[in-house]
């Protein structure tokens, strides 16, 4: 296979348990980090590091440009780790800002680039109040007040922009509330619970399997249906486990 794949966000959660299914997989992962700290953890995993700031709109084209990725996955989120409670009205802006202008800046790269496929992170708990579990089809909670107006907007700017890019086969994961290695919980947590190493699953068979649309991606549950994610890729919550991962 050996095609290029930019993994933006490849020390987040997700990027860290979606690192080993790419290479698996037989793909060439080059991963971004805006911090040069972390670029030879990335390399000791078979990564290449790609050391950019996503709010760097050119130097992020460049690279891209340079690299001319078959495909684009976008894992970036600013959260404080374990989600400290003192720091997360300051990360609720911080991270719709990721969502709405650092994703703008890597879709505009990716077409530079000529990328032919967009994967990207969104979340499944912003549904406008209607009858449950919320399927894709229902409108997001753009009447919301306070903070969750702000990762609301940041999270619906993400999805225009993912979905309307040019020349690209454009897939957008809203995932369940995560836990497991690297996150803030070892334990289901929230009404839609979700592995991060089942997301990351679902990171890759978007990549492989989807023809583009949105998808959720969370545990069986009253609050949120995956079944198109079912049946249009083929993913499964317990996925992980087919990894050989401890449940």
């Amino acid at each position: 296979m050996n095609e290029k794949v930019f993994l933006a966000g490849a020390t987040g959660a997700v990027g860290t348990a979606l690192v080993p299914l790419l290479i698996e997989a037989g793909y060439t992962v080059h991963g971004g980090t805006r911090r040069k700290d972390r670029a030879h953890a990335l390399e000791a995993r078979g990564v290449h590091p790609v050391v950019v700031d996503v709010f760097d709109a050119a130097a992020l084209r460049a690279a891209l440009v340079r690299i001319a990725p078959w495909s684009v996955i976008h894992q970036l989120t600013d959260l404080p780790k374990d989600l400290d409670p003192s720091r997360m009205a300051e990360a609720l802006v911080l991270n719709a800002r990721v969502r709405a202008e650092g994703t703008r800046n890597l879709v505009a790269a990716a077409q530079a680039a000529g990328a032919s496929r967009l994967v990207a992170q969104s979340i499944a708990w912003v549904y406008a109040p209607g009858p449950r579990p919320f399927t894709e089809t229902q409108p997001l909670d753009m009447q919301a007040e306070g903070a969750r107006r702000l990762t609301v907007g940041g999270v619906a700017a993400l999805e225009r922009c993912v979905m309307a890019a040019q020349d690209m086969t454009a897939t957008v994961l809203r995932y369940g509330q995560i836990y497991g290695p690297n996150t803030s919980t070892d334990t289901p947590k929230g009404p839609s619970p979700l592995h991060v190493e089942a997301a990351a699953r679902a990171a890759l068979l978007a990549l492989q399997r989807s023809t583009g649309g949105i998808f959720n991606i969370a545990e069986d549950g009253a609050e949120v249906s995956s079944e198109k994610a079912k049946r249009a890729l083929g993913w499964r919550a317990d996925a992980r486990l087919q990894q050989g991962a401890t449940p």
